[in-house]
């Protein structure tokens, strides 16, 4: 027993990696090749190995080299070993990587301004080696930036795009910012058609939102008299408050608006949603800081909704 414990002991894990190339490839000539050595080394760690082992690992002959009954005993226990170290090493790289982590982060205005504040706070009390850097850009920007891998994970409107993977998180509903000197009588609802009869503040036409809008006036034959084109949510609302039209804004925005000067109203007939959700590269792995973040972000916003209010998710990050 104490000397196949020494025997064991003395076992390092070049001999068994040596091994495995061996054995899985059935040649040492494979094997050096692999490993960029001699055939005549690679047969010479073999050699200590089965010296060290006390047992034959290999039939050897002229034309090709199989495993001894114990050779495979010993290939299915170094793979079960060695994967179980490979395990050990990618978790404790794991939780360094959320020790002293980086995480860069691009996201549409309108969610960077409402619902992300709080997602990310609650993260850095979590994980407070993480560094997290915020990109706030337009979707046109955000697209761009993940293609080039300068973030590593947008949030963004989701759209048809060949080279990016989006998983939907948030639908928003589009509300109307009504001035009460425009419409008095108080509404929750208001229809595009109502809408046409108003001056519109919205968001710039090259905007996923302006584009949607767009598309819902011309399903019913209707054309918006837009009057003013914003970048930031902040100044829909504050054209609106200031009497000079009706501001089109998303859900999220709505509900940071308390004034008495306006009034909040879904749009309806037909109604307009725009879905964001997580974006990143096509077949791009996160790192472990990224992916908990993403994950944080995903569950923090399905749980406000109802399940039937759910976008249809497609896992991708």
């Amino acid at each position: 027993m104490q000397d196949s414990a020494r025997a064991t002991n003395r076992i390092n894990l070049k001999l068994l990696q040596t091994f495995l190339l061996v054995a899985e490839n059935s040649s040492f000539r494979q094997a050096a090749d692999l490993v960029s050595r001699s055939q005549s080394a690679v047969s010479t760690q073999i050699k200590q190995l089965e010296e060290q082992v006390g047992v034959a690992l290999f039939h050897r002959t002229t034309r090709k080299v199989r495993l001894t009954a114990e050779g495979q005993q010993l290939l299915d226990n170094a793979r079960r070993a060695v994967g179980e170290i490979e395990l050990g090493l990618r978790n404790l790289r794991e939780v360094a990587d959320m020790r002293r982590g980086r995480v860069t982060l691009a996201c549409a205005p309108t969610i960077a301004a409402t619902r992300l504040p709080a997602i990310l706070s609650s993260f850095e009390k979590e994980y407070h080696g993480v560094r997290i850097v915020l990109q706030e850009l337009k979707s046109a920007e955000l697209f761009q930036s993940v293609r080039n891998g300068e973030v590593d994970f947008g949030i963004g409107p989701v759209v048809r795009d060949g080279d990016l993977e989006f998983e939907p998180i948030i639908t928003e509903r589009i509300h109307a910012l009504v001035p009460r000197r425009l419409m008095a009588r108080r509404r929750d609802t208001i229809t595009l058609t109502e809408l046409a009869e108003l001056p519109i503040i919205q968001f710039h036409s090259a905007t996923v939102m302006a584009q949607l809008v767009a598309e819902a006036a011309k399903s019913r034959g209707l054309v918006l008299n837009v009057r003013c084109q914003c970048i930031q949510a902040q100044t829909l609302v504050a054209l609106a408050q200031a009497g000079l039209g009706a501001s089109l804004i998303t859900e999220s925005v709505a509900r940071t608006v308390h004034s008495d000067a306006v009034q909040i109203m879904r749009v309806v007939d037909p109604p307009i949603t725009q879905h964001f959700g997580l974006v990143r590269l096509r077949g791009q792995m996160l790192s472990p800081a990224a992916a908990r973040l993403a994950e944080l972000i995903r569950d923090t916003t399905l749980a406000e909704v109802a399940p039937t209010d759910r976008p249809r998710r497609r896992r991708s990050v």
